[in-house]
C-alpha cells in the first residue's frame, strides 16, 4: 500500500490517502490508529486518543457511543450460548457451578472484547466520516 506521494526526489506523507475499509477495521481490532496503523486509537481502557501519536490523525472528535456494548454482548453472547447448552446436554454439571461458570466466563469475556469492539467501532466510523453526532 502506498502511504507516500513522491515529488521529484523528495518524499511527503500523503494524509489525504485512505486506506481501505478492510485495512482500517483490521487496524481497529488491533487497537492503532486507522491511519498509519502505528500509533493507537485507545489511549486507556476505553478512552480514545484525541490524535495518533505517530501521524497526528485527529481522533479525539469520533463517539462510538452505544455501538461498540451492543456488538460486544452480541459476540459474547454468541459464544457462551453454544458453550452454555453444550455443557448442559453433554455435562449436566450441578446448578451452583453453572451459576458460578457463566457469569464469571461472561464478565471476563465483556471486558475483554470492549475495548477491541471500541477501537473497531472507531476506526469504521473514521472511514466512513462519521463523528457521532449525526442526526
Amino acid at each position: 500500500m502506498v502511504w507516500f506521494k513522491t515529488q521529484g526526489m523528495n518524499t511527503i506523507p500523503n494524509a489525504s490517502l485512505k486506506p481501505s475499509l478492510s485495512t482500517a477495521l483490521w487496524r481497529g481490532l488491533r487497537r492503532s490508529c486507522p491511519q498509519c496503523g502505528q500509533g493507537r486509537t485507545l489511549h486507556s481502557y476505553l478512552k480514545v486518543e484525541t490524535q495518533c501519536s505517530e501521524c497526528g490523525e485527529a481522533l479525539g472528535h469520533i463517539r462510538a457511543d452505544d455501538f461498540p456494548p451492543y456488538l460486544t454482548i452480541v459476540i459474547v453472547g454468541h459464544i457462551i450460548v453454544p458453550l452454555m447448552l453444550l455443557s448442559e446436554k453433554q455435562l449436566t454439571p450441578p446448578l451452583w457451578i453453572q451459576m458460578t461458570v457463566w457469569p464469571l466466563a461472561s464478565l471476563a469475556l465483556l471486558l475483554a472484547f470492549l475495548p477491541i469492539c471500541k477501537g473497531f467501532c472507531v476506526n469504521l466510523m473514521w472511514h466512513l466520516g462519521l463523528q457521532g453526532d449525526e442526526p
